[in-house]
């Protein structure tokens, strides 16, 4: 439950009852029980997260439609119905050749298309059966998450976890969390040139054990 609670932080400033985005955390949550698997080889937290955000989203994106205006709809609606009459033809259904059509610019018949459209989440189920299910997130593919860029990430996490107490706290707030050494030194209780110098050592220090 504190996880939720530290999830849902960003979210307070929504225009949804904290209430009701706790409660979308907490199903998350549970989804996240139902399908942890400890062969999955991390920490049950960071495989919760993402599960607990999508709740979340979901929640704030389905409590949250976009009025369309009626000049917008009637835009789209002819796009639809000149793609219609081009297929029928066996002509070029492309949206280029349907704003040609319509005689307008081919960003109104995009924005058009765009403002009508659904959107989806990310942990949306794509397939399920007989208990599997399968998250649109697990279809995209992430050029950065290589082998190696993996490889990588085990040896800079495995270098920082050897690191002091202080050091590792220092490292986490500046780098995943993203404060300032002011905003650091204020948190940990030192000054912000202790703050500089630690920092300094220990990157130095993962530098060193990464090359080990």
């Amino acid at each position: 439950m504190r996880l939720v609670l530290s999830v849902i932080k960003r979210f307070w400033s929504k225009k949804k009852s904290s209430d009701d985005v706790f409660q979308a955390g907490c199903i998350g949550l549970i989804k996240a029980i139902d399908n942890f698997d400890l062969k999955f080889d991390v920490k049950f937290s960071t495989y919760a997260v993402p599960m607990i955000i999508g709740e979340i989203k979901r929640l704030l994106r389905d409590g949250n439609s976009m009025r369309i205006s009626r000049s917008i709809r009637d835009t789209a609606y002819q796009v639809l119905k000149t793609r219609g009459e081009l297929e029928k033809e066996d002509k070029d259904a492309s949206l280029e050749n349907v704003a040609s059509q319509m005689n307008v610019a081919l960003s109104e018949v995009v924005y058009a298309l765009d403002a009508i459209s659904d959107t989806v989440s990310l942990y949306d189920p794509v397939f399920n059966k007989n208990g599997d299910e399968l998250l649109l997130v697990d279809q995209i593919g992430d050029e950065k998450c290589t082998d190696e860029n993996w490889t990588e990430k085990v040896a800079i996490d495995s270098a920082i976890n050897l690191l002091g107490d202080r050091e590792r706290k220092i490292v986490y707030l500046r780098y995943y969390e993203g404060k300032t050494q002011t905003e650091i030194s204020e948190q940990v209780g030192i000054s912000q040139a202790q703050v500089s110098r630690l920092e300094k050592t220990a990157l130095r220090d993962i530098k060193n054990l990464i090359r080990v």
